[in-house]
């Protein structure tokens, strides 16, 4: 049945997916790098999304809960296309907002560049 519905969704044409990003409380450093809420297509919020400090560098983490002592991602992207999509989108945002972080310290530190002490 569930090998049916992927055959079925791959069948179906692919609509342009519009994901707009919105990070808050965005850092450098710490478990939580931000976290995050997307609209698809203008229609469908997704809120609770994090991203999160992994030993491979940032990784989007999903709204999830407890279920039986673990946890589960309470939506999700169906498919593997589609998550690297969606992951690339928020992490690109991430990055983005972190390196316009960084230019006014980059500012103020290169405005003292020709000076010596």
């Amino acid at each position: 049945m569930k090998q049916q519905a992927q055959q079925e969704a791959a069948a179906r044409p692919q609509l342009p997916t519009e994901i707009d990003v919105r990070l808050y409380r965005p850092t450098a450093k710490g478990p939580v790098l931000a976290d995050a809420s997307v609209t698809l297509n203008g229609c469908f919020a997704i809120r609770g999304i994090q991203i999160r400090a992994g030993q491979n560098g940032p990784f989007v983490s999903m709204p999830s809960r407890q279920v039986h002592g673990e946890y589960r991602d309470i939506c999700f992207p169906c498919t593997s296309e589609f998550r690297q999509t969606f992951d690339q989108a928020v992490l690109d945002a991430y990055r983005m907002e972190i390196s316009q972080m960084a230019q006014p310290a980059q500012k103020q530190d290169g405005s003292m560049g020709g000076m010596s002490m």
